[in-house]
């Protein structure tokens, strides 16, 4: 599998794709913006696109989920079933604060704590992991020892926990409960800033080493 990122939208969303050489399959997770770029990334590598994935319901990671669906009409979107009311809360995903317009997206599959699926070839577990939103979840290839983590988990920094469903208490043990218990050379895959690994954040994040959360950690 290779996996190819682009930082796209107002805030820098760090968005994926997910492809496989052979079978010429992919997926992307959390596309914020820009749909005709992706579009064209994978119209480069001749790839299909199999499926959308969204870590969380916020504005900057469904910004372009529409659009590809649009251009993509069997990808399916997959969302957590906590979640999936919120993609069309514009309230709760923040649409109307962040752009100014309300984003409104629809899912096709909703997912659940445990869940596996299986995409590429490979299958990806899903990891609830409510904080930042209540129904916040994480994307374990345990294959290649990647998660994508979204705005769960950043390099030394957290998601923030002053919008609305987020939990401060929830996110931590969602991180020393669900995350920190993966081997610590899994890749971690932020929806913000750079790329980190569980090992790594078990030792620096600030988070843990403080004890408490600073609503300025991080401003995503």
């Amino acid at each position: 599998m290779q996996i190819i990122q682009n930082r796209l939208g107002e805030i820098g969303t760090n968005v994926y794709t997910a492809y496989n050489e052979e079978t010429k399959e992919a997926f992307i997770v959390d596309p914020a913006d820009n749909a005709e770029l992706l579009k064209k990334q994978l119209e480069g590598k001749a790839l299909s696109l199999k499926a959308i994935l969204i870590t969380h319901a916020h504005f900057d990671h469904i910004g372009a989920v529409k659009d590809l669906k649009a251009m993509f009409p069997r990808a399916k979107v997959y969302v957590s079933a906590v979640d999936r009311p919120n993609l069309l809360n514009i309230d709760v995903n923040l649409s109307l604060l962040g752009l100014g317009r309300g984003i409104r997206v629809e899912a096709d599959e909703e997912l659940k704590d445990g869940d596996t699926i299986e995409l590429l070839g490979t299958k990806i577990k899903c990891i609830l992991t409510p904080g930042h939103t209540e129904g916040g979840m994480c994307f374990y290839i345990e294959s290649i020892k990647v998660l994508f983590s979204g705005d769960t988990l950043f390099c030394e920094s957290v998601g923030r926990t002053d919008f609305p469903t987020a939990s401060a208490a929830s996110l931590r043990r969602s991180i020393e409960e669900k995350l920190f218990v993966l081997p610590e050379d899994t890749n971690v895959l932020p929806g913000h800033e750079g790329l980190t690994t569980i090992g790594h954040e078990k030792k620096y994040n600030s988070f843990f080493q403080q004890g408490f959360l600073k609503s300025n950690f991080n401003r995503n």
